[in-house]
């Protein structure tokens, strides 16, 4: 090979050693911005000649050998190429960033590099970033990012949403309108069809999708991993009890579980049903629903919600039992990770009707 690596070997060892001196950004952002940084100068360093490009992968092979032996581990071939790729991709929001603010004058050295001089806009942590590029559709992509910012989201509940094709699910849970707003906006909680997903994944109850288990066990699985279903139901859900009764006309009631959602500003009661949903388990939450309104709920508070979790729905069946523009829905439950490929060719089909 005719072209030097030691032009591009030095540039990226000042900038590494500017990155370990800086003790002012936040570390997760530091590092998204160095190894922005580094992809931006292989990139510019490709882009100096056709004979440089033709050598690109030996360049790089070359280049991960210098600065694994004086930086240690996190610069394979393949992880200078994820830095590579991720300029590629990422430096239009940069540069559309840098346009629109203005910036103080004390930032470290490393962020008034030529291209970074916005504090671009990294808030996730590299690895998260890594995990993205791997997703294809880049409307499903910019979902798991504004998710995952919102929410914050660890990596490994990144994954996990995304294994369980959630975008997916919420996208066809909604008309096809609103899912547009997931790509731009991420899930939006506005009124009470914006909370739903058909199905919702519950595998990390640890249920055998064979074995035989009752409505309490359904129940004591999922209290015993409130964390995760809190996670699964979405935005803005608070626990308030199991099995809440209520007393009317001498009888006592039982709901499954009660929670609260602070951004629709309503109480949400779910009951479980382990087999096929029928028409009394209707109209059994609808008094649930009617009561709550009624003597618990307050003035300033939002209708009830009543969700059934099922394991078998009619669509046909709710619709022919529940009255127009009912507070009632029913969605299915599964205890595995859904096939991604076939909720994608679901939505795709859905798309086309």
């Amino acid at each position: 090979m005719n072209e030097p690596v030691n032009p591009l070997y030095s540039n990226i060892r000042q900038l590494l050693i500017s990155a370990r001196q800086t003790a002012v950004c936040n570390v997760n952002t530091l590092q998204v911005l160095t190894n922005f940084e580094i992809g931006r100068l292989i990139v510019e360093h490709e882009q100096k000649g056709a004979q440089r490009a033709k050598y690109g992968e030996q360049i790089l092979k070359e280049l991960s050998k210098r600065l694994t032996s004086e930086f240690g581990r996190g610069f394979s071939w393949r992880n200078l190429n994820h830095k590579r790729r991720f300029y590629l991709e990422y430096n239009d929001r940069v540069q559309q960033y840098a346009n629109s603010r203005l910036l103080p004058d004390n930032l470290p050295n490393i962020l008034q590099t030529p291209s970074a001089k916005s504090y671009a806009p990294f808030p996730l942590s590299w690895s998260h970033y890594v995990f993205m590029m791997g997703i294809n559709n880049q409307n499903e992509r910019n979902f798991y990012e504004i998710e995952s910012i919102s929410g914050n989201w660890s990596l490994r509940e990144l994954k996990r949403q995304n294994s369980s094709g959630l975008y997916e699910r919420l996208a066809l849970s909604r008309d096809k309108e609103k899912v547009k707003e997931l790509s731009a906006r991420g899930q939006l909680i506005e009124k009470p069809e914006d909370i739903l997903k058909n199905p919702y994944v519950l595998e990390f109850l640890g249920l055998d999708e064979k074995s035989a288990y009752s409505e309490n066990d359904l129940e004591t699985a999922i209290i015993n991993k409130i964390e995760h279903f809190l996670l699964e139901l979405g935005k803005g859900f608070l626990f308030e009890a199991r099995q809440k009764r209520f007393t009317f006309d001498e009888d006592h009631f039982f709901v499954d579980l009660v929670f609260y959602n602070r951004l629709l500003r309503c109480y949400v009661l779910i009951d479980l049903k382990i087999g096929k949903l029928t028409h009394q388990d209707l109209g059994q939450m609808q008094m649930y629903v009617n009561y709550f309104d009624r003597y618990v709920k307050l003035e300033d508070e939002n209708p009830t919600i009543g969700i059934l979790l099922c394991k078998q729905k009619s669509d046909a069946l709710v619709e022919l039992t529940l009255p127009e523009k009912s507070n009632i829905y029913a969605s299915q439950y599964q205890l595995y990770l859904p096939s991604k490929e076939v909720l994608r060719q679901k939505l795709i089909e859905w798309t086309l009707e």
